[in-house]
Order: structure tokens, then C-alpha cells, then sequence
């Protein structure tokens, strides 16, 4: 069966049908047609089910939002669904808990909101004006559709409000804001004493002994890298690409122009009269009376309508094909004439005065319009047809074979190959991770077996083969020399700055005024009172270890010395600590205290919120 399948799909009209199907995927999503329902359950949280659908959507969710944060650095093991599964079904658990809890609670979200949301989102508007027809594009090369971006955004607002009321129920007493101001805005006051490496650096005879001491005692620094010699086969998209005749595009497009539906843009003003005031009806009339007057709809919406998004714009709330607003708005917008303003119509949000200022005609775009898109789209299908079944006879042919001679011949291939490839630190093709597990994996390095074809981003294939396994081994002395004798004369002379600070710190630490004791090597001392936590007129390695210093006690010197990147020793001396506190502080970081402390507060009453919603929750994980 598979192999009249595969016979079947060569045929131009199937592969121009295949072609279509996958742009109506892109285009409208194919979470549109798997989300929700169907198939058995994965898990059930209080008798509610979570389904393979969700799942999945979830993964791929997050798999989008990996791919936009890395991007060209993404190592693909991290999209591997095994990794990601646990915590994708874990979060799914925990929102259905959270959804569940919100709906006890009898929070809700009104279509208005929802639209008001979406109306003010960038990404959905052109020139500072919302675009249905944008909309729908970013929505559907995210792979969802209308519906379920407003249903996940409701949810999202749904919980927002959740978590947000029991953040609210929590507030930072004065004693905790005093005993956090005490460490957070503490000060401390020091004098620093730096000895330059230049100072004591010399230029040291280093014998040869002394250098082959020195490597017999780090010879791990001077190994070579495990590293493999590879031989790799790859198969990418372009490979496949043909041309793709005019008749083939022609009758692709006649089957688009036959198979869809262009509907008309209506571009939409309104005037939004939100429910529950008691002048609703007063107010209503009003504004029809303006509008009969000859008042211009844009004046009167500025003037009356609750809606703040579009009441500065006179109301005008874009285009619609139909999908944007509530449904009793789009029934009287397909009915209604340009120009022409409704009778009120009411949904959730209010009631609206309606007035459509434009009307597009959906007619179908010509061939000239689409040539360059089904071109592309007939090429790709069928170069990804291709690509695919060759894969498979790669796959079949490599599993089978010793090396990658025999399944190159087979398939018109050239065998590459790449040399010192390490477990880290590669470039170009073999930077990604999944090609240099693969390579060092037992049963390629090992058992001398080729690899798996490895699918990478951008519709790449390869399988690769060691050709070529070399060991870690110890550079001989002859060609590290130079980097022993640079290490040697490095470690001799940070031996001799950690000399000198130590001595000059034995010499503070005994009651030695640090000032004198620099005069004598002209050594430079600097004093800085009041240092905070944040400062930056100290170095980090320094302000680190000074408030790891304990406050000195009557008598006693506090003081370290802290060796700095540079070879540089800086001897630190405490001078004194200074509490925090919180009535002394600026308002505004008091305000900003109050902002920390209560979010650490209310992220462990989030925390603890949820454990209690799962321990008393029925979850069963199937």
C-alpha cells in the first residue's frame, strides 16, 4: 500500500492538491482542526481531560517561543519532545487547576476586553491602526486561529486576575521592611590598599628544569582535544528544487481562485455605549439625534462613545472580513449599508451605533498577483516530496551499509568530509549539538555504525560515519614550550604579589596604619565611606569580599586580601558598618523596597497556592 501511495503522489495534479492543502495549513493553522477533544486523554485533573492535542500544541508552543530566544544558537536537542513533554503536560496540569479555581471564583472577561486587548496589540497594527487583515496573518504563521487566540486570551486575562487578586491579599509589615532595609541598604566603610603586579613582576630566569617540572604537573592543560575525522552525506531542500511549468501554475491557480472564498473588507466606525448606567437610553438617543442633526459620526463618537481605544479616532475600528467582532456586530455589518449608520445593536461589550465607511469587494486576486507565490509553493511541495523520499532510502541504505560510500552511489550523493571535529567548539555545519552527539555517540563512535539521519532546522538532513577516531594526547614539551614558560612566569609572579599582600596584610591585621604602611612602597590607598551593595566606584571582586568581611570587633582589624583578574592584589580593610535604615531612605527606594519584599511575599503565597490546589486536586496522569 505504501508503495502505490508513493506512486500516486508523482502525479502533478496530486502534488499541486498537496501543495494547496499545506498553504491552507499555514495560512489558517493547523491547530484549527487539532485542538480540542478527540483522541484519549493523557491526563484528567478533577474529571476534567487533557488530550495528545493539547499536548502537542503546548510543545509547539514552546518550541516557537525556544526558536525566537536563540534563534541561529539553538541546539535542537532542546526541541526534542521527550525533553520538553514533562513540563509541557506539568504546565498544562497546572493551568487547568488555575482555570478551574478562576471559574470557582466566578471571574470572567467580556468580549469588549478581549477586543480592546487586541485592538491596542502592535503586532496587529499598521500605522498605529488595528488591521484585521494583519491579524489574521501573524495569527495564522503562529498557527492559530482567531478563535482560539481569543479563547487563550481569555484565559491568560483569567488568570491575570487570579494571580493578581492573591498577590493583592498579601503587604510587607513595617518590621519586615525595616529588618530587609537593615542587610539591603546597609553601607559599609573601607580603605584599599592595591599593590600593581608590575610592581614586584620580573622577568625571571626560568630554567629548563624548572619548565619541565611545571609540565609534568599540568600536563592536562596540554592535551589535545578527543577529537573524529567524519564523513557526512546531506540533504537539503534546494537540492530538490525544479522548475515548475506555467501549465502546472495556471492550474494551481484556477484550483485557489475555485476553492476559496474572498470575502469583502468592511472598514467599521463605532459609537460604544457601555450597560449598567441609568442615562443608557438617554444617552443613546442623544447621539442618534446628533447624528440626524448632519453632526459628523466621528465628532459624535469622540464625544459620547465608552470605547477609549477608538473614540479618539472617531470610533473607526478598522477592517473586518467578517471573524473580527461579536457576532450580532458582524450580522448587522454584512447587511449594512456604507454610509448608512445601525440601529443600536447590543452584545456583551454594550451597545453600539455601527457605520461602515468603506467597502472592499473580495474579488480574487489576478494570476500575475500569485504567479511568484504558487511557483514557490508548487516548487516546494514537490522538492519536500522528493526530499522526503529520499530520506527514507537514506535512511534504509545507511542502516544497512559499513560506510557511506555504498548509499552515496545509490542516491547521485558525494560523500563530504570533516576533520577534527571535537566535543565542543566546532563551526559552521557541525556547531550544532545533535551532529557532534550523534558523531560521539557509542554506537557510531564505538561500534563503527553510521549514525541516524539527523534532521536539522531548514529542511537538512545528514547521517554522518567516523572515519577517524583520535584520543586526547599530551602535547610534547617541544611544542607547548612557549605557553609553559608564559604560565611559568605567570605563576612566579602571582606567587610574589600574594607575597608581598600577605605582608602587608600581617602588617595591618597587627594594628600598622595602612597609609604608612604603602608610603614606604608608594603603593596607592584610596577610602571609600558609605559603600551600598550596589555600588560602583568599587571593583566587583572587591565590594564582594568586603561584605563578606564581619564587622570588626573593639580593638580587632578587619581585612583580606583579594587577588584580582589581572594579577593585581588589593589588601581590604573594614573600617566600619553601618545598618540600614528605612525611614532614612528616598522615597522612591522606599517604594521600591516595599515593591521587592512584596513580590518575593507574594510569589511564595503563588507557590503556596498552587501546592494546595494540587494537593487537594484528583490528577490522574495516564
Amino acid at each position: 500500500m505504501l508503495q502505490n501511495i508513493r506512486q500516486n503522489v508523482q502525479g502533478t495534479a496530486a502534488k499541486i492538491i498537496v501543495g494547496l492543502i499545506v498553504i491552507s495549513f499555514s495560512l489558517f493553522g493547523i491547530e484549527s482542526i487539532l485542538v480540542g477533544g478527540g483522541g484519549s486523554e493523557i491526563a484528567e485533573v478533577n474529571g476534567v481531560s487533557i488530550y495528545p492535542q493539547q499536548l502537542q500544541q503546548a510543545l509547539d508552543t514552546q518550541k516557537r517561543r525556544l526558536v525566537a530566544m536563540m534563534g541561529e544558537n539553538l541546539d535542537p536537542a532542546l526541541l526534542d519532545d521527550e525533553r520538553l513533554g514533562p513540563q509541557a503536560l506539568e504546565a498544562l496540569i497546572n493551568r487547568e487547576l488555575l482555570m478551574q479555581s478562576a471559574t470557582e471564583m466566578g471571574l470572567s472577561v467580556s468580549d469588549s476586553e478581549i477586543g480592546a486587548v487586541v485592538a491596542s496589540m502592535e503586532q496587529f497594527q499598521v500605522d498605529g491602526v488595528f488591521s484585521p487583515e494583519l491579524y489574521r496573518n501573524v495569527l495564522s504563521s503562529a498557527g492559530y486561529t482567531p478563535a482560539y487566540f481569543k479563547q487563550s486570551l481569555r484565559d491568560d486575562m483569567m488568570l491575570g486576575q487570579l494571580r493578581s487578586g492573591i498577590a493583592g491579599t498579601e503587604f510587607v509589615t513595617s518590621a519586615e521592611l525595616e529588618a530587609g532595609t537593615r542587610i539591603v541598604a546597609e553601607q559599609r566603610d573601607l580603605r584599599y590598599l592595591t599593590i600593581p603586579r608590575e610592581s614586584v613582576a620580573s622577568n625571571p630566569k626560568i630554567t629548563d628544569a624548572k619548565l619541565q617540572a611545571y609540565y609534568d604537573a599540568h600536563q592536562e592543560n596540554f592535551r589535545t582535544p578527543e577529537s573524529v575525522n567524519l564523513d557526512y552525506l546531506e540533504l537539503t531542500l534546494d537540492q530538490f528544487r525544479e522548475p515548475v511549468p506555467q501549465s502546472a501554475i495556471e492550474e494551481a491557480y484556477e484550483l485557489a481562485v475555485q476553492g476559496s472564498e474572498f470575502k469583502p473588507q468592511n472598514r467599521v466606525s463605532h459609537i460604544l455605549f457601555e450597560s449598567g448606567t441609568d442615562d443608557l437610553a438617554q444617552r443613546i438617543e442623544q447621539a442618534q439625534q446628533e447624528l440626524a442633526s448632519g453632526v459628523a459620526f466621528a465628532d459624535v463618537a469622540s464625544a459620547f462613545s465608552d470605547d477609549i481605544g477608538s473614540a479618539d479616532r472617531g470610533g473607526d475600528l478598522g477592517y473586518t472580513s467578517g471573524d473580527t467582532f461579536p457576532e450580532p456586530m458582524e450580522e448587522v455589518i454584512a447587511q449594512l449599508e456604507p454610509g448608512v449608520v445601525s440601529a443600536p445593536v447590543v452584545t456583551e461589550a454594550g451597545t453600539h451605533l455601527v457605520l461602515v465607511t468603506e467597502r472592499k469587494a473580495g474579488e480574487a486576486p489576478s494570476l500575475e498577483e500569485m504567479q511568484a507565490e504558487l511557483e514557490e509553493s508548487i516548487q516546494e511541495s514537490e522538492a519536500r516530496v522528493e526530499l522526503l523520499r529520499t530520506v527514507e532510502s537514506l535512511r534504509d541504505l545507511s542502516f544497512n551499509a559499513e560506510d557511506l560510500e555504498y548509499p552515496a552511489k545509490e542516491l547521485g550523493l558525494t560523500v563530504k568530509r570533516a576533520d577534527a571535529i571535537s566535543r565542543a567548539g566546532n563551526q559552521g555545519l557541525f556547531s550544532n549539538a545533535a551532529l557532534v552527539e550523534a558523531a560521539f555517540s557509542e554506537d557510531v563512535l564505538e561500534a563503527g555504525n553510521n549514525s541516524e539521519v539527523i534532521e536539522l532546522p531548514q529542511n537538512r538532513f545528514v547521517v554522518v560515519s567516523v572515519r577517524e577516531h583520535k584520543q586526547p594526547e599530551i602535547k610534547p614539551l617541544a611544542d607547548v614550550r612557549d605557553e609553559v614558560l608564559a604560565a611559568v612566569i605567570d605563576e612566579t609572579n602571582r606567587a610574589a604579589v600574594m607575597a608581598e599582600a600577605d605582608r602587608v596584610l600581617k602588617r595591618v591585621r597587627n594594628g600598622a596604619p595602612m597609609k604608612r604602611v604603602a608610603k614606604a612602597k608608594s603603593y596607592p590607598v584610596q577610602v571609600e565611606l558609605g559603600v551600598n551593595r550596589r555600588s560602583t566606584t568599587v571593583q566587583p571582586e572587591v565590594l564582594r569580599r568586603l561584605f563578606e568581611l564581619p564587622a570588626p570587633d573593639a580593638g580587632e582589624q578587619s581585612a583580606d586580601v583579594v587577588m584580582m583578574p589581572n594579577g593585581d592584589a588589593v589588601v581590604v580593610q573594614l573600617l566600619q558598618v553601618t545598618a540600614g535604615e528605612y525611614a532614612a531612605l528616598p522615597a522612591a527606594e522606599q517604594a521600591q523596597l516595599q515593591q521587592v519584599l512584596k513580590g518575593e511575599f507574594s510569589g511564595l503565597v503563588d507557590t503556596e497556592f498552587q501546592r494546595g490546589l494540587r494537593d487537594r486536586a484528583d490528577i490522574k496522569v495516564m
